[in-house]
């Protein structure tokens, strides 16, 4: 198999960006089920805010997308980059839930995709080239940022909307799995200025796609 050139690297990285924004995707797993689903007990302001926490937890999957694929993109380490690319294809499936279940609310996702996407590919790239053990940091920090992101959507999406709150529940759950992986891997810990970065743009764009 040939080495992949600076261009191909480049060609491969704008298709799946492309992909990752405007396509449609298909999960690998089931959506997450609960026992039932009362959509019918849903008002119009319920429905209204599962759109919206959905559409920012769609936002979050796309910028994973983005990040695993640039930080695998940036590593010269094999077993880094099998990580990495088995990490971004289970957030397909969170990519396609969300999608999955914005539809079913009537919702839409953020107009501001590409914008996200862009910003957090920069971001991996930058990870990647700080060496394995600060790429693996990021994404330890990443995901647990996530995690507890996740953990107040499920405080505060709508007690009646199940299949909202089963989607989030494993998503939650893929997430700490993914953090659990790369600290065994041999991540380094971020120091703190980079840690409060990233929960300070985390809150902007969170902030953002609840309305955009």
């Amino acid at each position: 198999m040939r080495k992949l050139t600076p261009l191909d690297q480049l060609t491969a990285a704008l298709d799946q960006g492309l992909r990752t924004v405007f396509a449609s995707h298909s999960a690998s797993r089931p959506t997450p089920q609960p026992a039932a689903r009362p959509e019918s007990e849903l008002t119009a302001a319920d429905r209204a805010l599962s759109a919206a926490l959905m559409r920012v937890n769609h936002v979050g999957e796309v910028c994973a997308q983005a990040l695993y694929h640039a930080q695998a993109l940036s590593t010269s380490n094999p077993a880094l980059q099998t990580q990495l690319e088995a990490a971004a294809r289970e957030e397909t499936d969170h990519l396609a839930w969300t999608e999955e279940r914005l539809a079913e609310l009537g919702g839409r996702v953020s107009f501001l995709n590409p914008l996200w996407y862009a910003g957090a590919f920069g971001v991996g790239l930058l990870a990647g080239r700080a060496g394995d053990a600060v790429n693996l940091g990021f994404l330890v920090e990443t995901e647990r940022q996530v995690e507890q992101h996740l953990a107040r959507h499920l405080d505060r999406l709508p007690a009646q909307d199940a299949a909202s709150r089963a989607i989030v529940a494993q998503m939650r759950d893929d997430e700490a799995r993914h953090a659990d992986a790369a600290e065994n891997a041999g991540a380094t810990p971020l120091p703190a200025p980079a840690r409060w970065l990233m929960r300070g743009a985390a809150k902007l764009m969170t902030l953002t796609a609840h309305r955009i």
